[in-house]
């Protein structure tokens, strides 16, 4: 496997207070370092610019290139620096899938500033491009039929959805928080068009951790990638369904965050080639978040890391009623 990471990104920040911020990073280049996993570290050259339009759309890129200083929402800033570092997190996504494409091995791309939230012409939810979309778009470029992306994050991927919502070629499966930022991943939304049934969502009640996102790989996750059969898997991780997290209330562990990568990994061993690529996303307690990245690499190294924040919330799948209503919308599109 491989490490995908620049020092640059350190120098984003959007202000003194900002949860998104370099210490993030900082926290789990440290984790790994703590176990000698920070090894075969991988930093991309600048970005460039027809990589982003691969997704987006060159008036909101040159935009963010030129604007100076301003705000595309209250807590999403542009300063100088912000288009450069931005357009460097989606060429550490390129270089990452392409690192698994060509080695068969997983990888880990520490895109910072994240990419989820952004869309063909706007940012929101500290994101500014799109940095697994454009790496989707980049390998469907370089002879890849499907791709299937896994949204991890507590927060609906909205930029991702409407990226793909209409490409039966891209699947995107997203568990998050139903009633929080940014307010779309309705259940009942499938995809539009030739993309109907590629589009799965799993909007999850405030308390849903373990148990529930075990039902919900088990029995739909897991089979719908199985039925797809993507050439690569694509995973935005989020560590912000973690129960430490506190921009939100799902419960996840430490272990629940974990089985779900390693069941991710194996599916990838198994049907993929070995092709797996997470990216980061949120995560805004930092023990928790560097804990669960640290476990990720481990787990891609054959490595047991030895986790701290274990407590079970939900060990009475709560969000067993969503999941299952989820199933019945998908099952017109897939055997479930």
């Amino acid at each position: 496997m491989a490490i995908f990471f620049n020092e640059e990104f350190y120098g984003h920040i959007q202000d003194p207070f900002h949860p998104e911020s370099p210490e993030r990073l900082r926290g789990i280049v440290q984790k790994l370092k703590a176990h000698d996993l920070w090894k075969d570290v991988h930093s991309s050259k600048t970005g460039r610019k027809e990589h982003l339009k691969l997704v987006h759309e060159e008036n909101y890129i040159n935009f963010i290139e030129t604007c100076g200083e301003c705000s595309l929402t209250m807590d999403t800033r542009v300063h100088h620096e912000t288009y450069g570092i931005a357009a460097l997190s989606a060429e550490c996504a390129i270089d990452a899938v392409m690192f698994s494409k060509e080695h068969g091995k997983p990888a880990f791309a520490l895109t910072r500033p994240p990419g989820h939230h952004s869309g063909p012409n706007y940012g929101m939810g500290f994101c500014y491009f799109n940095n697994i979309a454009i790496a989707a778009k980049y390998l469907q470029g370089h002879g890849d039929r499907r791709i299937a992306v896994v949204d991890m994050d507590v927060h609906h991927g909205n930029g991702t959805e409407q990226i793909f919502a209409a490409d039966p070629t891209v699947l995107y499966i997203s568990t998050h928080q139903t009633g929080i930022f940014p307010g779309t991943g309705s259940l009942d939304f499938i995809g539009k068009g030739d993309g109907q049934g590629f589009n799965l969502n799993m909007p999850l009640a405030s308390g849903c951790g373990d148990s529930t996102f075990d039902l919900a790989y088990r029995s739909l996750t897991l089979p719908v990638l199985e039925q797809f059969d993507p050439d690569a898997l694509l995973v935005s991780i989020g560590v912000d369904n973690h129960y430490r997290d506190p921009l939100a209330s799902l419960s996840l562990s430490s272990d629940g965050h974990l089985r779900q990568a390693k069941e991710l990994l194996a599916f990838a061993n198994a049907k993929c080639d070995g092709r797996t690529t997470f990216m980061l996303e949120g995560g805004y307690d930092i023990p928790a978040l560097s804990e669960v990245v640290a476990g990720v690499v481990g787990a891609m190294e054959s490595v047991e890391i030895p986790l701290e924040f274990t407590d079970i919330v939900d060990n009475s799948c709560l969000g067993r009623g969503t999941v299952e209503r989820c199933m019945r919308n998908a099952s017109e599109y897939w055997d479930l």
